[in-house]
């Protein structure tokens, strides 16, 4: 069942490809849509499988492949891996169910999102660390067709940057695997059998350096973030929507699964740099949020300012913060693809997203007034306002780390508070006053538009009234990553995080 999340979307994507182009208008998007449902459908089923009480990779399946170099098919799931799975199948169905019926190229259009479907799911399937580099990389070159082709007037740009970035990031990412094994003496590339493994310190460190670097190009964390912004800014929303809530995952997931897991004693040594670091980046993403006057560029750094809660909470390393990060992960991905599909909504409506020249967007008549207050809800969630998901999130993400680095962890609490103030600039500027008279004539929204939007609102209220459904299911994987943990926290702070616990 796992092989077919991977299967079932390249199958799609093969089949669309080979399809004549002169269909009827919305052919391609009809067929990419069934395929993409399927595998939601697929991921329930096997969310229905899944044994939330055992914290041990499940529906394991294995197949060795290259066996010179130690290369095996291996795949399985686990409470860190399910979630991101959900959301990768979800958007993706939302990114196609969005996407304009008429787009040109729409054949190539819809396989790329399809084969971009397969590598995510291949990277958070993934056993053996080889192969989740694989992957890694696969998803490198449809994302960064979709922008080059259907992107804005600097798209060419944009794709190029992004494609320069994350090739570095993924050269970065294999140095770091293939001396683990070369170091290790493993004879593959499994992940399971390389966590026995116990290297000298210096050899973690000297291995998680170029790990960390290539997936803080990923995630992305200050200084290697520039790249976001322009991608963003001139991606289409459906791409938008894909990269801010899948995508950036694929960094963050592996913090948690190999840098966590596989270097432990490095990553206690160094924590309090990624932590410092983490408090630096969700200030300057807050910072630049504050002062920009694309809409869609306010939310791309706001992304960058809620990423850095997850490397705060990877590096303080408790089984609750552990636990926080992943919260975190699918709080973001859910906030920020409705807040890119809804920026999108008033572009395509207005044909403008500068903060500065609309006004008055909540105009019950004559405005987009459905749209603004869910954007609003979303705001909301953003800022960590109770009862939504992005409250619960932060609150564990400060709480699981506050023990550990407490003045990080205030740092990133005022960035927290920053969020409500860019947000609300923005808002207060484009949904509130009297409506701007170049915008009299705004074409309405079909209640069809806003399925998405609705569908990820009502997830987000749902999980910020019962957390519980989510934290259940990554609570039991964060104690096993954290295998080790007790000898490590012998150490002065450490003792405060077996206390809080």
């Amino acid at each position: 069942m796992l092989s077919a999340l991977i299967v079932i979307p390249l199958i799609g994507a093969i089949i669309i490809a080979s399809l004549p182009s002169q269909q009827k208008d919305g052919f391609h998007r009809s067929l990419a849509l069934v395929f993409s449902s399927i595998l939601l459908v697929l991921t329930l089923v096997i969310g229905l499988q899944f044994d939330i009480d055992n914290p041990n990779i499940q529906l394991t399946e294995f197949i060795p492949w290259i066996k010179d170099i130690g290369l095996n098919y291996h795949v399985g799931v686990d409470g860190l891996s399910f979630p991101l799975i959900f959301i990768n199948s979800l958007l993706t169905l939302i990114a196609i169910y969005a996407s304009d019926k008429t787009i040109e190229r729409s054949r190539f259009y819809y396989a790329l999102i399809l084969v971009l479907n397969t590598g995510v799911s291949g990277a958070f399937l993934a056993q053996d660390i080889l192969l989740f580099f694989l992957f890694y990389e696969l998803e490198i070159i449809p994302l960064y067709f979709l922008i080059a082709i259907w992107g804005g007037s600097r798209r060419g740009y944009a794709a190029m940057k992004f494609l320069l970035y994350t090739a570095i990031s993924g050269f970065l990412v294999l140095a770091s695997f293939l001396g683990l094994v070369w170091f290790s003496g493993a004879s593959t590339f499994d992940y399971e059998p390389l966590r026995s493994h116990t290297l000298p310190l210096s050899t973690q460190l000297l291995l998680l350096a170029p790990l960390l670097i290539g997936l803080a190009i990923k995630i992305p964390i200050f200084p290697f973030h520039t790249w976001l912004p322009d991608a963003h800014v001139e991606a289409s929303t459906p791409v938008s929507v894909l990269l801010a809530g899948v995508l950036l995952k694929l960094g963050t997931y592996g913090l948690l699964r190999f840098g966590v897991g596989l270097f432990l004693d490095a990553w206690v040594y160094i924590a309090p740099w990624l932590a410092t670091l983490a408090a630096i980046s969700a200030l300057y993403g807050a910072s630049c949020a504050i002062v920009q006057k694309d809409m869609k560029k306010v939310v791309a750094y706001s992304s960058i300012a809620h990423m850095a809660y997850i490397l705060l909470a990877a590096a303080a390393s408790t089984r609750l913060s552990i636990t926080a990060a992943t919260f975190q992960m699918v709080s973001h991905g859910l906030i920020s693809a409705l807040l890119f599909l809804l920026v999108g909504v008033v572009y395509n409506k207005t044909g403008s997203r500068d903060v500065d020249f609309l006004r008055g967007l909540l105009n019950p008549q004559r405005g987009l007034p459905i749209t603004g207050s869910l954007i609003i809800l979303g705001v909301m969630a953003s800022a960590g306002i109770p009862g939504m998901v992005g409250f619960i999130a932060e609150f564990l993400v400060f709480r699981g780390s506050f023990p550990i680095f407490p003045v990080q962890t205030l740092l990133c609490l005022v960035g927290s508070g920053l969020t409500a103030v860019y947000f609300l600039l923005m808002v207060n500027k484009v949904f509130f006053g009297r409506l701007t008279p170049e915008l009299a004539q705004i074409p309405k929204v079909l209640w069809a538009e806003r399925v998405p939007a609705l569908v990820l609102a009502l997830l987000i209220v749902v999980l910020g009234i019962q957390p519980g459904w989510m934290v259940r299911w990554n609570e039991p994987q964060a104690g096993l990553l954290l295998t080790g943990q007790s000898q490590l926290e012998a150490t002065g702070n450490r003792k405060q995080a077996m206390v809080f616990e």
